[in-house]
């Protein structure tokens, strides 16, 4: 029970996503999008095959971790293993040809001259990327197979900070000629975008024949951003977030890889990208870090970040399982297979805790925003669709129903002592703003204030009343989705 004497603000509980709101979603609504031209022109215009939503930052008490110092004047002590050394070390290892080493060294040259004589918010951003990219290879993670991602996200981050503006926080960004989505993280550059990218190709498959070429494109361009962990091919992202450090991967991502290349088999009967989504399996069979399997009694769960193997988030749980179950419809892999049959019977046991009887949770005891109820209804209705699962099907059709109902209110305070502030207790079913009025004995309105709070028991802190009586609590509430209820109590002052 949380009292409040103002304004309360919400307790964020997801990190990342309008942009995981991407996966599946059909292209009804143009995302807004930054396009960089060849020539460094940027122009502001609408990805068709993107839908439109703006991603959610992460939660509070989690924040981006922003660079600390520039990469070119930085006085901290060196590590033992550099950016040059690790390409050096490559080099005569034969691991890379002497033509990469010159490309990506050159690469890295010009990303630390160009942060050198940048200022303010754009050498921080050059700076972050420039740094992870250093922290990467203190950590002998430089390896031969993160190098294409690695340098292709330096050089865009110098090309964007060279020349082009600076974005809203999370605001999309694509460059001409490219299919890849990009998505601004400040204090962190501009990251490849890797669930929303995929859910592009998703949208491509949707809108048709017509756009298979261009889905086609897509995936070939992710292919080589690819690496190997896990024993598999995964594509990881490269950046802090929530607390996690690069390289990282997700459930939610690998999954919607798989069901983007099973997509792109359809699409075209070409059966090497159903031998790539196979290779991409085995990050669902190995425990975090490294993977996102945590097993379970009944199965396995895969978690949204491999640097947070305890945080439940079922909405990206769910569309991890709708890719393994399409590509194992489609492909009959037996390992797929399994991996789904794990994965559905936890996700199976798990829906229940997440359905509060009046709104779907994000994870335990934080309820979704609007958009995520609106995404995790949807998958369990896609869900549904797949396998007539009654605890798919049933959850799907409260957490619709949740949307037209209103929220219940009830007032929980009966008495209270004269002349001494006091808490005005309420139960609340659903996460909503609650606006409240104490009317005095002589009809008169004596207090009035308002504020957003989640489900549970809760309450107002209001003034001292200085009167013995019986007063008048009005409470009125507008859920997530303008629902509105209000109901009217009296409590006794002596």
């Amino acid at each position: 029970m949380t009292p409040v004497h103002g304004r309360v603000v919400r307790a964020a509980g997801a990190p990342l996503l309008a942009a995981l709101a991407l996966a599946l979603v059909t292209p009804a609504h143009a995302a807004s999008v930054l396009v960089m031209g060849p020539r460094g022109h940027v122009t502001a215009g609408r990805d068709p095959f993107l839908p439109a939503g703006e991603p959610t930052p992460p939660p509070a008490g989690a924040p981006l971790a922003p660079a600390t110092a520039h990469a070119g004047a930085t006085k901290r002590k060196p590590p033992q293993k550099t950016v040059r050394s690790e390409l050096t070390r490559l080099l005569k290892a034969n691991r890379i040809t002497s033509v990469q080493y010159v490309s990506y060294s050159a690469s890295f040259n010009a990303a630390v001259a160009s942060e050198r004589r940048l200022r303010g918010t754009r050498a921080t951003e050059l700076a972050a990327v420039i740094t992870n990219l250093h922290d990467i290879a203190a950590a002998g993670k430089l390896t031969p197979g993160r190098l294409p991602v690695l340098f292709q996200t330096l050089d865009d981050n110098r090309q964007w900070w060279s020349s082009g503006p600076i974005p809203a926080a999370n605001t999309y960004v694509e460059f001409a000629g490219s299919q890849l989505l990009w998505e601004y993280y400040p204090g962190q550059g501009i990251e490849l975008q890797v669930l929303g990218t995929f859910a592009k190709a998703d949208g491509l498959y949707s809108g048709g024949p017509g756009n298979y070429p261009q889905m086609q494109a897509l995936v070939a361009q992710m292919i080589p951003l690819a690496v190997n962990r896990a024993g598999g091919l995964t594509w990881e992202y490269y950046f802090k977030f929530a607390g996690g450090k690069p390289p990282w991967t997700s459930a939610m991502s690998q999954g919607t890889g798989i069901e983007a290349l099973t997509r792109a088999y359809l699409a075209t009967h070409d059966a090497s990208y159903l031998q790539l989504a196979h290779q991409a399996l085995p990050i669902f069979t190995v425990p975090p870090p490294v993977g996102v399997r945590v097993a379970t009694s009944l199965g396995a769960r895969y978690v949204q970040y491999t640097f947070a193997p305890a945080t439940s988030i079922i909405n990206a749980f769910l569309q991890s399982l709708i890719g393994l179950y399409d590509y194992a419809q489609v492909s009959q892999d037996a390992l797929a297979q399994q991996l789904w049959n794990a994965g559905d019977a936890e996700a199976q046991a798990e829906l229940p805790s997440i359905d509060t009887g009046a709104w779907s949770l994000y994870q335990a005891g934080v309820e979704d925003d609007l958009s995520y109820h609106e995404l995790v209804t949807g998958f369990l209705e896609q869900l549904c669709q797949r396998t007539q699962a009654p605890v798919y099907c049933t959850t799907a059709q409260h957490f619709t129903t949740y949307l037209t109902t209103p929220p219940t209110l009830q007032l929980l305070t009966q008495s209270l002592h004269k002349k001494k502030p006091a808490n005005v207790q309420f139960q609340l079913s659903k996460y909503s703003h609650v606006g409240i009025v104490v009317v005095g004995p002589g009809g008169h309105t004596l207090f009035e204030t308002s504020a957003s709070f989640g489900y549970g028991a809760r309450s107002f802190t209001i003034p001292a009343l200085k009167h013995k009586g019986t007063y008048t609590i009005r409470l009125a509430a507008t859920d997530l989705a303008g629902n509105f209820s209000r109901i009217s109590g009296t409590i006794q002052v002596s």
